[in-house]
């Protein structure tokens, strides 16, 4: 029975392991890096995320966001989430994440992706920012 289960075990892991991806992101103040195993760097694009500030909607994330600063309305900013490599507004930082991920299996066929991410922060930050 023992074996069954890691036979089982080994079989599952290997075929779910083809439907997600290993991640690597270098979340900068001035831009957002995006590794995926495999491929490189598939993902380069600025850390800046557009809000309207009337209803707080995330408007456009990354390259987008950027083209809107200087051509959109007042009540439309330009935030950068992260100030001197550190996160200053955690939401938007969270959005902005999930939209670069999110972005990265879009040409998958995975409905519920699981890939494993890491993110690379600068050394001396605190246990705070971490």
């Amino acid at each position: 029975m023992r074996r069954v289960k890691k036979l089982f075990k080994k079989i599952t892991g290997n075929f779910f392991g083809n439907f997600s991806k290993d991640i690597g992101i270098d979340l900068g103040t001035a831009n957002t890096l995006v590794y995926v195993r495999g491929k490189g760097i598939v993902i380069n694009e600025p850390s800046v995320v557009a809000i309207n500030k009337k209803t707080g909607q995330i408007m456009a994330i990354g390259k987008e966001a950027k083209k809107m600063v200087g051509k959109t309305p007042g009540h439309i900013t330009a935030i950068r989430p992260l100030v001197d490599g550190v996160v200053s507004d955690f939401e938007i930082t969270e959005q902005m994440l999930k939209y670069f991920i999110a972005k990265v299996h879009q040409d998958s066929f995975t409905l519920f992706p699981r890939p494993r991410v890491l993110i690379g922060i600068p050394s001396d930050i605190t246990e705070v920012e971490r």
